[in-house]
């Protein structure tokens, strides 16, 4: 359980408190600390969400805890992070603590095969902005940017496919049904997080429930 509580700290919420600012209504608290707080207390929340992933398991591992433990607490760290004891069980979507948990869990090999569409759908989304020449430094230094589709699909895939590379590559059962479940509870996030509002406002614009969930699922975001 020290896994959860550790992922259940609200830091970004915290340090957006400590200069006056409710971060709880943001879409992205992450964006919304870099830019209406600073990019150093914007470091430092991303930092410590980042951080949460990779504690519990990097502490397993120098433990010399069986990995079916160490992948376990690596799972509860990503839950705390969704859903946070400390702000009523709404949190993140688990996506930077889930990051950091994989990279200090998984083996290379499998590794890599998950990183590739997370990352290609990065650079679909920031390549743009960073090579126009247009931009100023600052505004290619802009964390975030437009919505994206290409982000929110790469990363489901390269969830979807961490339990099936930890498996193709032989990694112990444990490892890949902990894999499984996080890919599962990630989509889980994307469909119920804020889900209320926005079927009401699916509603208003004669939008179907269907096409709100499938966005959901694949784009992270109720409409395209």
């Amino acid at each position: 359980m020290g896994a959860y509580f550790l992922g259940s700290l609200p830091i970004v919420y915290s340090i957006g408190k400590l200069y006056g600012i409710d971060l709880t209504k943001e879409e992205d608290a992450h964006i919304a600390l870099w830019h209406k707080v600073g990019r150093l207390p914007g470091a430092l929340g991303i930092g410590g969400d980042l951080a949460k992933g990779a504690v519990p398991v990097l502490v397993g591992k120098a433990l010399s805890f069986d990995i079916q433990v160490v992948a376990l607490a690596g799972l509860l760290v990503v839950v705390g992070q969704m859903w946070p004891v400390f702000t009523n069980f709404d949190g993140g979507k688990g996506n930077t603590t889930g990051i950091t948990m994989i990279v200090s869990l998984v083996a290379l090999k499998p590794l890599l095969a998950a990183l590739v569409p997370m990352a290609a759908g990065i650079l679909v989304r920031t390549a743009p902005r960073l090579l126009n020449p247009k931009q100023s430094m600052q505004e290619r230094l802009k964390l975030g940017g437009p919505p994206s589709l290409s982000m929110p699909l790469g990363m489901a895939a390269g969830f979807a496919v961490l339990p099936l590379s930890t498996w193709a590559f032989h990694q112990p059962p444990g490892e890949t049904l902990a894999l499984l479940a996080l890919f599962l509870l990630i989509m889980v996030r994307r469909l119920t997080a804020a889900l209320k509002p926005d079927l009401k406002e699916a509603k208003d614009r004669s939008v179907s429930t269907t096409s709100v969930l499938v966005n959901r699922l694949l784009f992270d975001r109720s409409f395209r």
